[in-house]
């Protein structure tokens, strides 16, 4: 049979296997999403709370893609109606506002989360009720879902060839590992670790602050007497604006110990001054300089809507993308969530600001760039390297975990998932 024969039987299978225990809520859901005259999407961040410094970018990119998309006509003839919800920067509210976009509001699918806590909260009402997530913010990997989608950078696109680069070509092998004290900056220092051991470096502390806690003296006095020639930071929200300033106000200067971050965006730059940025270094997919006609444009309509002096970055062109991959699955296949997740969304193809991106066919995650950058006194990330072409996303860590990857057009995943005894596409080699 040919695949798409494949994925038509197995979408049939899943609504059979619906149908038995939630078939009047489920085919109304769908028939009332199809007839509506519009189409209902919802947007999930926190607008408020320690996190917002960073969210709120990420919901004004989803709105500026909802406008282009029903500028142009919407979606076969359909415009957006954007459901927006602020989720207050607490893991708690998200699991219950994604509740209620799904039941109450009907909506067909969420953008939405930031930090992996947050998904990782939701995630549960999103697979209990056959909806789809859309989750726009790079993340420490080992996950896959049948209901969400994964659009921004995993280790194999952010730490790769960051940490060998750090220790190379900076000459920093030293590294003092800080970060918020939840699921991200644990794993990704996991993976940091591992790549230290491979290449030659060396950990030589690991602390962890409360998300929201602000207070980092401590921190930089230990630094500044440890044998360390650099800090791998993944801080999150106030807490990267806090921790810079306080680290240049105590006088250590870049040249001498660099802050190298994961998580550190313009948006944070903006917020903390670009003097205090200057200097330091970080990985993403996609800067504001970025050279393409796309990103241009996407620059001047983003500061035209929300102010002139506004910044753009990574993790909202990874939520600018995933607006548009969703308009051109529901082009294609109609808005059944089972239709989008099988056939819709996975290889959707996108010209994006960074460079043209896809949705793997295989894994839900996306294909995107690689780029390390160095933070100039305006608060910008000129690029220091990048990579030659897109770079393929491994859902699962495979120096952490070399047995496992993601596979949903494997016929054993699509088997538990029409049983309904699994919603998770790894496999084990």
């Amino acid at each position: 049979m040919k695949r798409r024969e494949v994925l038509k039987s197995v979408t049939l299978g899943v609504g059979v296997a619906a149908a038995v225990s939630k078939a009047p809520y489920f085919f109304a859901r769908t028939a009332r999403a199809q007839e509506g005259p519009t189409i209902k999407v919802g947007i999930l961040h926190s607008l408020s709370g320690t996190v917002a410094i960073i969210e709120r970018s990420l919901h004004n990119a989803e709105m500026l893609a909802i406008e282009e998309i029903n500028e142009k006509g919407g979606i076969n003839g359909k415009k957006i109606q954007p459901i927006v919800e602020d989720a207050q920067s607490l893991v708690q509210v998200f699991a219950e506002k994604a509740k209620k976009l799904i039941l109450e509001d009907k909506c067909v699918a969420v953008l939405g989360c930031y930090t992996s806590a947050s998904r990782q909260s939701v995630l549960p009402v999103f697979e209990q009720y056959n909806s789809v997530l859309m989750y726009p913010t790079f993340y420490e990997a080992q996950e896959c879902s049948y209901n969400c989608f994964y659009t921004c950078q995993v280790p194999s696109q952010q730490l790769d060839d960051y940490v060998p680069w750090i220790i190379n070509t900076l000459g920093r092998k030293n590294f003092y590992l800080i970060g918020a004290n939840y699921i991200y900056p644990k794993e990704t220092n996991r993976e940091v670790k591992a790549l230290l051991q491979k290449y030659g470096g060396k950990t030589i502390a690991e602390e962890y602050a409360p998300l929201g806690h602000t207070e980092f003296s401590t921190n930089i006095n230990k630094i500044a007497s440890s044998a360390a020639d650099v800090v791998f930071s993944d801080l999150v929200g106030d807490q990267i604006v806090a921790f810079y300033k306080q680290y240049r106000g105590f006088g250590i200067r870049p040249e001498d110990i660099p802050i190298c971050s994961s998580v550190t965006t313009e948006q944070e730059n903006a917020a903390m001054g670009g003097e205090n940025a200057a200097g330091h270094y970080t990985s993403m997919s996609y800067f504001q300089t970025v050279k393409s006609t796309e990103n241009a444009s996407f620059v001047e309509k983003y500061r035209a809507k929300y102010g002139a002096n506004e910044v753009t970055n990574a993790v909202m062109e990874c939520a600018y993308i995933q607006t548009h991959f969703l308009a051109q699955a529901i082009a294609k296949v109609g808005t059944d969530p089972d239709a989008l997740i099988q056939e819709g969304l996975p290889g959707q193809e996108y010209l994006a600001p960074q460079g043209r991106v896809k949705i793997d066919e295989k894994n839900h995650h996306a294909w995107l760039w690689s780029r390390i950058g160095k933070a100039d006194e305006s608060g910008l990330f000129q690029d220091v390297w990048k990579s030659q072409d897109w770079v393929h996303p491994e859902a699962w860590t495979p120096y952490l975990y070399p047995n496992k990857y993601c596979d949903f057009t494997d016929k054993r995943v699509l088997d538990r998932i029409k049983a309904g005894t699994g919603k998770s596409g790894t496999l084990e080699r």
